[in-house]
Formats: C-alpha cells, structure tokens, sequence
C-alpha cells in the first residue's frame, strides 16, 4: 500500500473519540440525559412497530456501481425510529459476491470508522478486494454508508474554503482575542450543520445507524449479523449487539472504544495515545543519521517538536501555495502520521522540510486526515464525525473557563499535543442537536463470541478501551496486537489475521488474552 493510500485508509479509520482539531468528543456524565436503557432498547427492537415491517419487508434493487464487481442499491430506514411513518432516510449499500470455493456463509459488514468514514468507500476501495481470499470467497461483502454520511444524505456544514479557514484557526489560544477567535470558529461551523442539514442533524446517533444494519441484514436475508468494525465501527457494532443480542453473528471489533466512559475521558485517554505514538515515532526517529528531532533522546526530541509548534505559530511558514503552515496545520500533519508506523519515513522528510522553512509536506499530511480533496473541496467526514460525537455524548464543557481547567490534565496525558486536544473537545458546547446518547457499560448479554482487538501503541484507540469492552461484553473475548498503529487486522500480524480468519470462518473465536506480535 502506498503511502498515500495508508493515510487516506487511516483518516477514515482514525478517529474513534472522535477527529482532532474538528470533530473531538465531548462530554461528561454529568447532568447527561438518560438515554434508553439497554433493556428498553432490545424490547423495542425484538417487537418493532407496525410501521417498521414497509422497512423491514423491502427489497433492494441492484444496479451497477461503475466499479467492477461491486453492486449498488438504496436502502430505506425512518428519518426517526420514534415516528417511524413520519418521513424516511435513504442510504447508500454497495456489496460484491462471494467468490468461491465453499459453502457461503452470508454477508460480512464492514465499517472503517470515524465517524463519519464511507464503509462503501472502504469496501470498494480495500475490504471488497484486499481481505483475506478465504473470507472473501464464502462471504457477501458488504457495506452501508451510515445516516448523514458520504452517499447516505450527508451531513453538510462549510463550503471548501470556509474549512480551509477553520483548519487553519489557532487551536491553542494565548490571550482572550484568539479564545473568541476559536469560539467563534465552533460557533460557526455548528451554525453552518444547522443551516445545511437542520433536518438530519439530530437523526444522525450510532443507536439509529445500528438499527439501520438490522433492518439491512434482514433485507439481505441474514439471520445474524456478521460484521468487522475498526475505531468508531466497534461503537457501532457493540451498540447492535446491545440493541440485538440474539441477532449477533461474529462481530470482530478492531481497535475497540469504550462506551462506559465519558468524552472528556475518551478524548483525555486518546490524548495519551498519541503521546504514545510519538515516542515510540520519536524513538525511532533517533536511530536515524536525518532525524529533524535531534539525535538526543525521546525527552528532547519532544522539546524540540513543540518549539517547532511554538515558531509556527508565531510566524507560519510557506506551503507553495496560498495556505501557509501554522501550528494547526502543522500539528494536524504530525497527528495524521500517528496512525500507522509505515508513515513515519513520510513524516521525518515532512518535519526536516518544514522546520527548514518549507511546510508542503506537513500540509500533505494534513490534508490526507483531513480528506481535503486537490480541488479544494472536502470530503463530509469532519461533519458527520462531528454530528454523530456530538449526538452520542453530552459536551465537556460549558465555555472556555472548562477548558482552562482541564488543560493542564490533557498536557500531562501529552506534553507535545494536550493543550490543542484540550481545546479541540469544545466543539459540542455548541451544537445545535441536543445529546441523546449517554456513556454506559454495554453488556449484550445474550450474543454470541465476540471478539475485541486492541493493540498496545495504538494511537487513537488507546489499548486499555479494547480492555475495557472485552470484558464488559458478556461473551467478549480479547485479541491483543503488541505493536505500533491503529488497528491490527489485516496489517501485516500473520497471528492476528489467522486467528480473526478463523473466527470469521468456523466461529471459534481466539482464546480470551490470546496475545500476537
């Protein structure tokens, strides 16, 4: 995979809590508002209402894609599941058939994350062509962009260079002009959501999505669901196995969040992921002759990155073209490299540039997480992400005087990037949808093995959220990946793809604390 392509497949699976610099979590479990019970949830899915079986009883019409092999069709879901004769969503599924030899065994969803990453962008683009050929032969691949985003209505906010001006905004504010400045930044662009999709915005929650999969695997003829969910997929895929455990097929979840927390703690833990991810980028950037950090240990190099942060923003550096690279952009670039070591040579050659005055490729960087197409548009990722975080969790703060308290916390967690994440998670404060979702622990009593990948470096998903789910789904068992990047299947762990392999095709899940290199 070139390194272009990893960036682009990362900045779909990036961001389980939630985009950096945009679309981060926020929330606290104070004060939040009771959402349904687990309990009530799997009652109102078992039995649903009369007007759910028009939803239930479709059929899909397959048509061409425009790309070979794959089908395209359009599945209709109620905008509300509350008033489910009230108006409906159409979304965008695309699915390649299984190819043979042996027996097929159904259809395999798949999810890249997000929120807010197109699953029939990443089945076209690597899921329907580069998983394994033995899960590919007996499995339907298939994928559904969820509500509110890519081809599923989505969620729109900014013009493209209305984001290029919001991307570019001071994420770590030296005096009260430059606080408003980001205030009015998070103010605008939740304006932007409610004037572009004032419909959607508050039908967008990961419980709507997840009941949109069950409508599509029984449209698909599935009894069960089967399902591999990356980053914020394994929040999609634990809430379905919590609405519906007696539909749960084999669920893999891979670079799991952890739904007992709140936001301000995902985004505080996710902090310290990256921490993590640039020592260990940082450690091996020192073992080489053109290291632009220095050659003198992990401590310096990360002194020397933030001073490289504070020149910036100071006096932003040339890009060749009429964006410059201030410290946003530039920390934005770093953030992005974090998610896979196989992009780390591209991000030693990108900061030796920058700090020598030209900024192209952190600005490169930058750019691929945040799906910045070469036109100048942008992808919906950031608005659906934000969307969906700011609907499944209450905000972390009420104003920046939250945010001042919380910084130094987030600098402990990272000293290079806590005060800019600090000040990301403010975002929600804003939003003009209220919450309706809350953090609580997710049980799916009742589901079949499910099993929960976490890897020990892992960026955005820090490993102890894999821990935590494991072992609050009652039938979850862990695989974990010790080693760099976020996500594990499919990246090169020969023991981690045979083990899932081998659960996707005969249903014996790893053994629970089964560790790979």
């Amino acid at each position: 995979m070139d390194s272009r392509r990893l960036l682009r497949t990362s900045a779909t699976a990036l961001a389980a809590a939630g985009l950096i610099l945009s679309g981060c979590t926020g929330g606290s479990d104070a004060a939040a508002p009771a959402g349904p019970s687990a309990a009530t949830s799997r009652v109102a899915a078992a039995t649903p209402d009369p007007a759910l079986r028009t939803f239930y009883g479709q059929k899909l019409t397959w048509r061409d894609c425009g790309v070979p092999t794959f089908r395209c069709a359009t599945l209709r879901a109620p905008l509300d599941y509350a008033k489910p004769a009230a108006g409906e969503i159409k979304l965008a599924v695309s699915r390649v058939a299984a190819t043979g030899p042996g027996k097929r065994l159904g259809s395999l969803l798949v999810n890249p994350g997000g929120p807010g990453g197109s699953a029939v962008g990443y089945l076209q683009g690597y899921a329907g062509i580069g998983y394994p050929v033995p899960v590919r032969a007996r499995y339907d691949m298939v994928a559904v962009d969820p509500r509110g985003v890519a081809r599923s209505e989505p969620v729109e906010c900014l013009t493209g260079p209305q984001m290029d001006t919001f991307t570019q905004v001071d994420q770590t504010p030296d005096d009260g002009a430059e606080t408003t400045a980001l205030t009015g930044a998070f103010k605008g662009f939740a304006a932007g959501c409610a004037t572009r999709s004032g419909e959607v915005l508050p039908h967008v929650s990961t419980v709507e999505t997840a009941r949109d999969m069950d409508i599509l695997r029984a449209v698909l003829g599935d009894e069960r669901l089967n399902y591999v969910g990356a980053s914020y997929g394994t929040f999609l895929g634990a809430t379905y196995a919590e609405l519906f455990p007696g539909r749960v097929g084999r669920l893999v979840l891979d670079g799991a969040m952890d739904p007992s927390l709140p936001a301000i703690d995902l985004a505080r833990d996710q902090t310290a992921g990256f921490e993590t991810a640039f020592r260990a980028f940082a450690a091996d950037c020192l073992r080489k002759p053109d290291c632009p950090l220095g050659t003198e240990s992990v401590d310096a190099a990360s002194d020397n990155l933030k001073a490289f942060f504070r020149t910036v923003d100071a006096e932003p550096v040339p890009t060749g073209e009429s964006r410059e690279l201030g410290e946003s952009l530039a920390t934005t670039g770093v953030i992005a490299a974090m998610y896979d070591e196989a992009a780390w040579p591209q991000l030693r050659e990108a900061l030796t540039r920058a700090i020598g005055g030209e900024g192209s490729g952190l600005l490169a960087l930058a750019d691929s997480y945040y799906e910045r197409e070469a036109d100048g548009t942008y992808t919906n990722l950031m608005f659906a992400n934000t969307a969906v975080n700011c609907l499944d969790l209450p905000a972390a703060y009420t104003g920046p005087p939250d945010v001042e308290k919380a910084v130094p916390s987030f600098e402990k967690a990272s000293p290079v990037f806590g005060e800019g994440l600090a000040w990301a998670a403010l975002n929600c404060a804003y939003w003009p949808a209220p919450a309706t979702g809350r953090p609580h622990r997710i049980t799916a009593e009742g589901a079949a093995p499910i099993v929960v990948v976490g890897t020990t470096r892992d960026p955005a998903t820090p490993y102890k959220w894999a821990q935590s789910l494991a072992d609050q789904l009652t039938s979850g068992t862990l695989l974990t990946y010790e080693g760099d990047g976020h996500t594990a299947y499919g990246r090169g762990s020969d023991c981690v793809d045979s083990a899932i392999n081998t659960y996707l095709l005969d249903g014996t899940p790893p053994k629970d604390g089964k560790r790979c290199t």
